[in-house]
């Protein structure tokens, strides 16, 4: 825990208190306030540095929790009731004893059970809780409880038990358990029965475990929540309750009120604004910085070079941003037609038509729909090869089924960069209010090719940033609500430190050379996220921004396209040089997706349109498949 001493308590204080002899870590703050207040002991403050310690997969983790179930029993109320609502903010849980013979979801370390979920009638969630909670676990419970969306549910989902189900399949498990942290696991025939029926022995005799009392959980899951949003010395915020709150939270940010035309602005902008970020650096994508000075002077590149045969040409990073727009207006439309879709598998069916402008096939036997292969298909231009990234094409070429994620450990830049039409996506669906929902699904697209965490998270991110810079927010506003989602997700940590890295650095007045390599080179998925981010805070202009994202060490037009998209967002189309517009390639191509990417949900189609030729019509641009 950064900022945190360890405190060693008095022979005759540990024995007052019934504490074993241990380091308690306490954060600064806290231990000030403790001292200033006449030296009582920080016992939450205390608790929480526990937990946090407890977090780590190194740490010696049950050594920590006699003295944290002894503090939470000391934090604790006298409240006898076997059940108990937990709620904070933006969540809420019930804590009681559930049927470990049922289906339930599990939160575990190796074969030690820490806590056990089960869904209400209603689908929220009950729990009970056998060991202490560690950061990680308590983060588990109070990110699967959160309050669902009115209309939107629960990150897309219909409630807390599906969203939990959801999560307790996804790749972070596994890295999560192979790192020795808490993880997520499903018993769909109850606890110690595996999928087969056959007994897990290990399990099994777990049955007899008795919940522990829930005062205290509370009392964890509150010392959890507020010390890790706080820096005061306050120690609960969790409350009792019968029912959560229902209302939605608030945006993370204060949106302006903008005309059409401004929005529209910046949707082309977003997608232009990656393009010619992307044609810039791909002359230089694989260079040295001191080679890249060498060719083209003292600043870099700065003008169109040639590449791939000709000036402005696009690379696989502006082409599979194409058809990830393309998937998510296929879906909408698919929605409106047929009434079911998922933008995953949609989504995923158009990288499928992307793997084939490259010539390849999945080994998959996939309809794709020849006799209606949409608009964006028919685009000769977009069938080259423009170094496509390995991992793409092999992660898509394995998929056994559509929507399905990656059966891999990459977390290369490939899913992050093409991400940013989820947040354009979600602005026009009107995910203002739930940004968690454009976060979702921005992971959930990069997870179909990149199976780390890092390589899906940071698609998140950037789906949130284009969300709230679309709806007029600042940069820092923008990350300050895409942090804050992100802290909620499983094996979030890298993905944070490089973005707040890039922040430290922006702030620092740090030549600008030196500090874009201090953040990497861009080829994996968190430096290309951080690169970006650096060079959105510095930049002048849009100009500016994305010269200096494009002229380093590394995955150059990767960088360049992520800035791009964020400055075009940010700015506008107007901000982008006309000098770089005009000779781009596919321009006008790429701002008819824009646009169709804001019309959308205005189309009249559907079952019930009375407009029979829009149907046809749009039906025949983006079929819905």
């Amino acid at each position: 825990m950064p900022n945190s001493a360890d405190i060693h308590l008095k022979p005759e204080v540990l024995a007052r208190y019934g504490l074993p002899d241990i380091g308690y870590p306490v954060a600064s703050a806290h231990l000030k306030a403790a001292l200033a207040g006449g030296g009582e002991l920080p016992l939450a403050a205390m608790l929480h540095g526990l937990q946090e310690a407890a977090r780590d997969g190194k740490a010696a983790w049950k050594h920590l929790e006699p003295a944290m179930n002894l503090l939470s029993e000391l934090l604790a109320p006298e409240d006898g009731r076997d059940v108990i609502s937990a709620a904070g903010d933006n969540w809420w849980i019930e804590i009681g004893q559930v049927d470990l013979c049922d289906k339930l979801i599990t939160v575990q370390r190796g074969d030690d059970l820490i806590a056990a979920i089960a869904p209400r009638n209603d689908g929220r969630l009950r729990v009970a809780v056998f060991r202490p909670l560690d950061t990680k676990s308590a983060e588990y419970l109070t990110g699967l409880g959160q309050v669902p969306h009115p209309e939107h549910g629960v990150c897309m989902r219909e409630n807390n038990w599906e969203y939990a189900l959801d999560c307790s399949a996804g790749n972070g498990n596994h890295y999560a358990s192979e790192r020795g942290e808490a993880y997520l696991s499903y018993w769909e025939k109850g606890l110690g029965i595996s999928w087969d029926g056959t007994e897990v022995p290990e399990w099994r005799k777990q049955l007899n475990l008795v919940a522990r009392p829930a005062a205290q959980v509370v009392v964890e899951l509150g010392v959890h929540h507020s010390l890790s949003e706080e820096d005061g010395p306050e120690a609960d915020d969790a409350t009792e309750d019968d029912e959560p709150e229902s209302a939605p939270n608030p945006p993370a940010w204060r949106g302006k009120r903008q005309q059409r035309r401004t929005v529209q602005a910046r949707f082309v902008g977003c997608l232009l604004g990656g393009a010619v970020g992307d044609a810039l650096g791909a002359p230089v994508e694989f260079m040295k910085r001191t080679e890249i000075l060498r060719r083209f002077g003292p600043k870099g590149i700065t003008q169109y070079a040639p590449a791939y045969g000709g000036i402005g040409l696009i690379t696989d990073d502006t082409q599979m941003t194409l058809f990830t727009a393309e998937g998510l207006i296929r879906a909408w439309v698919r929605g409106c037609m047929k009434g079911i879709t998922t933008y995953s598998g949609v989504t995923a069916h158009a990288y499928l038509r992307w793997l084939r402008t490259q010539g390849e096939r999945p080994t998959c036997d996939i309809d794709f729909g020849s006799d209606e292969p949409g608009w964006l298909f028919q685009q000769r231009e977009l069938h080259h090869r423009r170094a496509p990234g390995n991992t793409c094409l092999a992660a898509l070429r394995a998929m056994g089924s559509l929507g399905e994620p990656a059966r891999n450990d990459s977390k290369g830049c490939g899913g992050v960069m093409r991400v940013a039409p989820v947040g354009l996506f979600a602005w026009r669906l009107g995910q203002q209010e739930s940004p968690q929902d454009a976060f979702r699904l921005g992971a959930e697209l990069a997870a179909l090719t990149h199976g780390h965490p890092t390589g899906a998270l940071t698609g998140g991110v950037l789906a949130v940033l284009i969300l709230a810079l679309t709806d007029g927010a600042s940069l820092f506003e923008a990350l300050t609500a895409s942090k804050s989602i992100l802290r909620a997700e499983p094996g979030h940590e890298e993905t944070l430190r490089a973005i707040e890295m890039a922040e430290t650095l922006a702030a620092s007045g740090e030549a600008h050379e030196v500090a874009i390599a201090q953040l990497g080179q861009g080829w994996v998925a968190e430096e290309a996220l951080a690169i970006s981010i650096y060079c959105a805070l510095v930049a002048r202009n849009f100009k500016h921004g994305v010269i200096l994202a494009v002229n380093h060490d590394g995955d150059s037009d990767s960088t360049g396209s992520i800035t791009g998209n964020l400055l075009g967002a940010m700015l506008g189309v107007k901000a982008i040089p006309s000098e770089w517009l005009e000779p781009l390639e596919l321009r006008e191509f790429i701002t008819t997706v824009a646009e169709d990417l804001y019309a959308f949900k205005d189309w009249d189609i559907g079952e019930y349109s009375e407009n029979a030729e829009m149907n046809q019509r749009v039906w025949q641009k983006y079929p819905g498949f």
